[in-house]
């Protein structure tokens, strides 16, 4: 089941989206802040993220980074901003997708199902190396060890 992390803090568009995701086979965990969505990002690594950039604690483009700095992850920039340095400044962060609200659900939906094919097969084609000490996921940039 692929993992959606919905970062925004207006709980009327999470509960949609939550409820539409879900009802589409995919699990999803929210965060309504950015602190709180970077420690989910390190904990359990989402396949992929939704982030509004107009988040009550950071700007969503200061989170993107962060989540650039360990990740891969595809991110999917939900925002009201509408104008187009705000667009080509999270483009340019490392967002793959933008899509500015008011949204058409239809159309949003098919954006996650891409950026969740685009996920398999990037972690398809970057292997990660296993030993009996430890796993080494270069998609996830990610070091674990059997303890």
């Amino acid at each position: 089941m692929t993992f959606v992390l919905v970062v925004d803090d207006e709980p009327s568009i999470v509960r949609t989206l939550t409820i539409n995701l879900r009802a589409r086979d995919f699990e999803v965990e929210s965060a309504g802040d950015g602190r709180s969505a970077l420690q989910i990002v390190e904990e359990r690594p989402p396949d992929v993220v939704v982030l509004d950039l107009g988040l009550p604690d950071m700007d969503g483009v200061d989170v993107l980074r962060q989540i650039r700095a360990t990740s891969v992850v595809p991110v999917i920039v939900l925002s009201a901003r509408q104008d187009s340095d705000d667009k080509v400044e999270a483009l340019d962060a490392g967002a793959d997708d933008y899509v500015t609200k008011p949204f058409g659900m239809d159309e949003f939906l098919a954006r996650v199902r891409a950026a969740a094919r685009r996920k398999e097969t990037t972690a398809e084609a970057i292997p990660s190396v296993q030993t009996p000490d430890f796993v080494l996921d270069f998609a996830n940039y990610r070091a674990t060890r059997d303890e």
